[in-house]
């Protein structure tokens, strides 16, 4: 089996359900009266200035959006039917332990949507629950079998939470994504692999340093029929400067091909109009200049990667048709 991808993807993510209704309107299930259509119009508004975006430039065969069907079922067809491409969740909101979240009933809704690629998020530390990391990696295969059965792009979704010991070890969170972090996720990913779970694209909390996202990217390689697969850069509602750090240090390395970024694009300008301290217009404008922002430091990046490496861009080099 040969999985992977052959392209760069550049995702505005806006998929999430239950932080974006806490975080933005402070309400959890069960919704009150008219919350699911604020929320649903929320994403309308972030579809909106990714449209922005790709008519001030974004290249549209790259680009896409990652969107929900309890929210976003509206964004999702609209953007399927403009030929943008679509990246769809399949896991249960806000739970700590992966769940299907339409259970035996996944495929049906998959196959509603069709999008280009099945996304989950998962938490998953080596040194902490070993029996859910258990579960949850036999759940996954089991996702994963039948998605290349089908001919299904699987997208996913990597948050290595730190232990306390971890945290108390190297001496906080900082020092967590320094010194921890590359190695934490170079191992889950063997034992996902281990595991029968096999991913077209992994999308990877941002690393700090280039060497740490070589030794990704040697894991996820690792192995018959996974020289295609590739890494994506998450922001994790990061700083938007952080974000840019993020993207700058794994631009150049083979094997990275671009982001799927969200709250860092919109949640303060979204928090901004829903409070009315912004119109409409100008929270679309605010989300697609980030969008755009990022999308040109991943592609200078890139180039600078390339002529430090003394490599010249091919022609087909995706990396090389990205400019914001």
């Amino acid at each position: 089996m040969n999985i992977g991808y052959g392209e760069s993807l550049f995702l505005a993510a806006f998929d999430h359900r239950s932080s974006f209704s806490r975080g933005l309107f402070g309400a959890s299930e069960p919704l009150p009266p008219g919350v699911a259509d604020k929320i649903a119009d929320a994403k309308e508004l972030i579809f909106e200035a990714f449209e922005r975006a790709i008519a001030r430039g974004a290249p549209p065969e790259l680009c896409g959006v990652l969107v929900d069907e309890q929210f976003g079922a509206t964004v999702a067809r609209k953007a399927k039917a403009r030929r943008f491409l679509l990246a769809m969740p399949v896991e249960q909101s806000g739970q700590r332990e992966f769940r299907l979240q339409y259970g035996a009933e996944f495929g049906r809704h998959i196959e509603a949507f069709d999008p280009d690629f099945c996304k989950v998020l998962v938490r998953y530390n080596p040194e902490d629950d070993r029996a859910m990391n258990q579960r949850q990696t036999e759940r996954l295969a089991q996702l994963s079998d039948w998605l290349h059965a089908h001919g299904r792009k699987f997208l996913f979704e990597l948050l290595v939470p730190a232990t306390r010991e971890q945290l108390e070890s190297c001496g906080g969170e900082d020092r967590f994504d320094r010194d921890l972090r590359g190695g934490l996720v170079v191992e889950t990913l063997g034992e996902l692999q281990a595991g029968g779970v096999e991913p077209d694209i992994w999308k990877i909390e941002g690393l700090e340093t280039a060497t740490d996202c070589k030794r990704v990217v040697a894991q996820a390689r690792t192995g018959t029929g996974r020289g295609d697969v590739v890494c994506i850069v998450l922001g994790r509602g990061a700083s938007m400067e952080r974000v840019l750090g993020w993207l700058a240090t794994a631009a150049p390395v083979p094997g990275f091909e671009g982001f799927a970024i969200g709250r860092t694009l919109w949640e303060a300008a979204l928090q901004k109009y829903v409070s009315g301290a912004a119109t409409r217009e100008e929270t679309r404008q605010a989300i697609a200049d980030r969008y755009l922002r990022a999308l040109a430091v991943y592609a200078e990046s890139a180039s600078r990667g390339r002529r430090t490496q003394g490599m010249e861009a091919k022609p087909k080099d995706s990396k090389a048709r990205v400019e914001g």
